[in-house]
């Protein structure tokens, strides 16, 4: 095939492919394309319509299927893995639920109660891993603060993301500020020989401030966006910086949901939502994601870390989210593909 015919090919098949997408009967997958891909105004009649249809979509209403008045309390905590309010409200932010919601708000307030308790506050000096656990806080060892922050980050971007904010969201993004680490990032590895970032661990935090920078016009959360991004593109998203090779497996398989894991097209996504997707250290990323394209036009998730199921235990999903068959098109990871190609300005289907 000579390569004007394979460039008709390929456009063809992206053509078919957002066709066949504007017609998926989810709502949200819609919102996706139209929005993110299709370029189409958030604000416009069709779109908040659209918006209104996700809120009422079964996927919605299977999510809130413990919602009261009093929040979600069925996982009683707001971290149970994946059923958990924590994680409800990070996939109602990603599928495009409507912003301004009023019945989240007490949701919002079991996140911010957890998230900002008074423990949080608290720091303490530990030379071991052993001190690490000993107390209630945060330890700081060899002067950096060991803390999971993708629990806050992920709050933060949720509420944001929702348009619940209040005034106690700001304290997330004070105690993200305060928790960063020399390098840009975060960790939470009680070794006190750590002393790298970690990808799962920076990754949230900059997309939270990079949301919270551009809402609040913030520049601190700015500075702090451009020093976390450090960490991914000097490493090309997903290499080693001497190795050149991957620096796990893990992070070169396409998921939907990621939840606090690392991938190479969540790592793309966070840098087109910050601005730096057109970067050239993202372009080694951008062609693995391009070179796992199916023939169909979409992309499959390749491994998913959820089980379906109603069943409270940790790794249950309420949601199906299209399964893991490394040959058959997963919608979700598709319409994030797209997204990140088209910011790329790598997606020709005009």
């Amino acid at each position: 095939m000579t390569p004007a015919l394979f460039h008709s090919a390929i456009l063809g098949s992206m053509q078919r492919l957002i066709a066949r997408l504007k017609k998926h009967p989810e709502p949200a997958i819609r919102y996706k394309l139209r929005v993110n891909v299709l370029g189409e105004d958030p604000e416009s009649p069709g779109i908040k319509r659209l918006r209104r249809q996700v809120r009422q979509s079964d996927l919605a209403r299977s999510l809130l299927r413990n919602l009261t008045g009093s929040g979600i309390n069925e996982p009683a905590h707001v971290y149970t893995k994946w059923q958990g309010a924590h994680w409800i409200m990070a996939v109602l932010a990603d599928i495009g639920y409507p912003s301004g919601d009023k019945t989240l708000i007490p949701v919002r307030d079991q996140l911010q109660q957890t998230w900002l308790d008074k423990s949080y506050y608290k720091e303490f000096d530990a030379q071991t891993r052993q001190q690490a656990y000993r107390l209630n806080g945060v330890p700081v060892m060899q002067g950096r603060h060991r803390r999971c922050a993708s629990q806050q980050s992920n709050a933060l971007w949720s509420i944001l993301k929702l348009g619940l904010a209040n005034d106690d969201t700001h304290r997330f993004a004070e105690r993200l500020l305060h928790w960063q680490w020399p390098d840009g990032g975060w960790n939470c590895d009680k070794n006190p020989d750590a002393c790298h970032s970690s990808f799962m661990e920076s990754i949230l935090p900059l997309r939270a401030l990079s949301l919270y920078a551009d809402t609040y016009n913030d520049k601190n959360a700015a500075k702090a966006v451009t020093r976390a991004s450090r960490i991914f593109l000097k490493r090309n998203l997903f290499l080693g910086q001497r190795s050149k090779q991957p620096i796990a497996k893990e992070f070169t398989l396409l998921h939907y949901p990621v939840y606090w894991h690392y991938d190479v097209l969540h790592g793309l996504k966070v840098m087109s939502e910050a601005g730096f997707i057109e970067d050239r250290r993202c372009s080694k990323a951008l062609d693995l994601l391009e070179s796992k394209q199916l023939a169909d036009g979409g992309w499959a998730a390749e491994k998913a870390y959820y089980k379906v199921s109603t069943e409270c235990a940790n790794g249950n999903d309420f949601i199906d989210w299209g399964g893991s068959k490394k040959t058959i098109m997963n919608p979700w990871v598709t319409v994030d593909s797209l997204y990140v190609l088209r910011r790329a300005d790598r997606l020709t289907s005009d």
